[in-house]
This record gives C-alpha cells, structure tokens and sequence, in this order.
C-alpha cells in the first residue's frame, strides 16, 4: 500500500481476542486487563495503524485503550459503550433502554464518561445456515429516527449496526453517520447512502472465516460476501464513501491481521481504485467521529 495512504482500522472490539468471545470477555471481568490491551494495540503499531474506531464494549475496556494508544502512535476513538433495546440484539457489546427516558440516561451516561459518538444497534446478526436469516427483528423505522436525532442533538455522530435493505434505509433516511455491516443493501439504500454522504463499513472479513465454521453453510457465506462485493461495487460506482473495518477482535479477525484481510477483500471488490476510495471514507470516519 502506497505511504501516502493512512492505515486506519474504521471498526473493531478492542476487548475482543479474534478467538473467543466469552474467554475475551472473562479476562476483563475485574477490570480492564492492561496487558492484552497493550499486545492488541502493539499489532496495530506493527502495521503502521494510526487510527482506530471502537464499537464500544460494556467493561470500559476501550475507554483504558484510548488511554493507552497515544503511546503506541494510535489515534483512538470509542462510544465507550453501544446501546440496544432490551431484548434484541447487543448485550455483547454494550447496555440496553427500555423507553426512551432510559436512553437518554444512556446517551448522558455515555458523555459523562467521554464517548468520541454514539453507537446504536438497530438489528440483528446474520445468519449463516440460511440465506437472508437475520437473528432478530429490527428496529421501527420511528425508533431508529428518534434515537439518531437524540443522539445528534447532544453532538454525537451515529454509527450504526444494522443488516437489512428496510432498517439501513431507515438509518439512513433517520442521518445516521456511519453504517456498519449494512448486508442485504439494495440499490434504494445505495442511492440514499450516496445522497445522504453516509459512510459505509462493510466489514467482510467478518463473514469470511464462518464459510469453514460448524454449523454454517458455506454456500451461504459465498453469496453474502459475493454480494456485498457486488453492493460495493455499485456504492462505489454512484459515488458513496466507503472505509475500511474488519470487525476487528470478532471470531476469526484477528487484531491488525483483520485490517489487513479487510483491504484485501476491499481491493477485490473494487479493484485499484478501492485504496483511494477507502481512503476517502476513512478520512471522512476520522473528522466525523469525534464529538462537536
């Protein structure tokens, strides 16, 4: 990759391990451990990785990392947590609201504590033994407007996990910064992700490694992946901004190798011009996540 080019890795889970979920998450049970921290950011060091976005964790786990990555030449950014409604999807990764009063106590919670954004689930996750299978129901289109218009009227930037044509495009339409996944994009939600100037983070090197994991079908992961490539191509080609986001710390991602596959699958996708493309969206990721 030319020099001239920033690496930056657009969407991660510092306190992931790329192995195991449940063991990653035992490790910080009593607070964050500093040493796993410190080799997951070395990795990033090693590749010349200077900016990294977390997807927030319910351990503070990432806020003791943005402490930590100056020292490894890091420009670190998190939501400190990301929020979901009780009852779907994102207890992995953060806490839940019941109404709308519990989260804007969340939202308050999340600036008390410095969050650089807001991250906010608004599906589930793929499937990977049945096409189209998403594992829970998404988000109101209502819902998902209001929450991004709290979100933005205390300063923060959204960036959103959602899969689906129907909840992407009510992301969208609701001004979400940043979509995250966004599997099953239609060409609606491609026009809208260009008119709109959103950013796109595909994150393919998520999906790769369940094409040789039990109980999934790989023909299925081979249309997924085909397809967002194909959906890429296309964002692409109508001039939507696209970054680069390996999920990093998930199953099968590896912290700093992630990135790595990450571009690979980008370059397939897009060929040469997939650099600079995403190049373009990763600028945009670093002036837009940061609060105002």
């Amino acid at each position: 990759m030319e020099a001239a080019i920033q690496r930056c890795e657009c969407h991660g889970h510092i306190f992931m391990d790329g192995l195991d979920y449940r063991k990653a998450r035992q490790l910080h049970r009593n607070g964050p451990d500093t040493a796993a921290i410190r080799a997951h950011l070395a990795a990033y060091e090693a590749l010349s990785i200077t900016y990294y976005r977390d997807g927030g964790d319910a351990l503070g786990v990432s806020l003791r990392a943005r402490e930590l990555a100056g020292e490894y030449g890091i420009r670190f950014v998190t939501p400190a947590f990301a929020i979901h409604r009780a009852g779907r999807y994102g207890g992995i990764v953060g806490r839940s609201y019941a109404t709308l009063g519990e989260y804007r106590a969340l939202v308050a919670q999340a600036k008390w504590l410095g969050a650089d954004f807001i991250k906010l689930m608004f599906s589930g996750i793929l499937g990977f033994s049945q096409y189209g299978e998403i594992s829970c129901p998404s988000l109101p289109a209502e819902e998902i407007r209001e929450l991004v218009r709290i979100a933005h009227g205390e300063g923060f930037a959204v960036m959103a996990h959602v899969n689906g044509a129907a909840a992407i495009h009510a992301a969208l339409e609701a001004g979400t910064d940043s979509i995250e996944h966004g599997y099953y994009m239609d060409a609606s939600c491609i026009a809208l992700l260009a008119e709109t100037g959103a950013v796109w983070v595909p994150t393919m090197a998520a999906i790769a490694p369940f094409a040789h994991r039990a109980g999934a079908c790989p023909e299925v992961v081979e249309r997924l992946l085909a397809e967002q490539m194909a959906a890429l191509r296309q964002a692409a080609a109508a001039g939507a901004r696209i970054a680069s986001g390996s999920d990093a710390g998930a199953f099968g991602v590896p912290h700093g190798r992630g990135w790595i596959t990450e571009w690979n699958l980008l370059e397939c996708a897009l060929g040469p011009s997939g650099r600079e493309a995403a190049a373009q969206g990763n600028q945009t990721i670093q002036e837009r996540f940061q609060r105002t």
